[in-house]
């Protein structure tokens, strides 16, 4: 039983560690938000745009399909990939808004983000009945 306790001690420990590191990283992007808001242009073009948005929407689609599997197959995996995939759903409903470039754009964006894209985060962050694998 001792060792169990000290297993315990060690990784509470750990977890404080860890605590403090995210924190310390939270409190480094303040000061590099507010220079990045200062220093970078309201406009850029980007030679790569649709690689960028093309390889997103893929590792969003295997992230998806992910926990698909990870549903089927009653996975302890199941709520980090939900997870994951509902912050990729919200980062993509959040970069179609602020970068559409027209107000075409911009309602088809919000509408996308309204009907599709939140509707299915909100759902992954759903909590997930806990299952033993079969």
């Amino acid at each position: 039983m001792e060792g169990h306790a000290a297993i315990g001690v060690v990784r509470a420990r750990a977890l404080d560690w860890i605590g403090m590191l995210f924190a310390a990283a939270a409190l480094v992007l303040v000061p590099w938000v507010v220079f990045l808001v200062r220093a970078l242009p309201s406009h850029h073009r980007s030679a790569h745009w649709d690689v960028a948005w093309g390889g997103f929407d893929i590792a969003l689609a295997l992230l998806l399909v992910g926990v698909a599997v990870a549903a089927w197959r009653r996975s302890p995996w199941l709520e980090g990939a939900a997870t994951a995939a509902a912050t990729l759903l919200f980062v993509d409903a959040w970069f179609d808004v602020l970068t559409a470039s027209s107000r075409s754009e911009l309602v088809i964006a919000i509408v996308e983000a309204v009907v599709v894209e939140l509707p299915i985060a909100v759902f992954c962050t759903a909590p997930y009945p806990r299952y033993d694998r079969r």
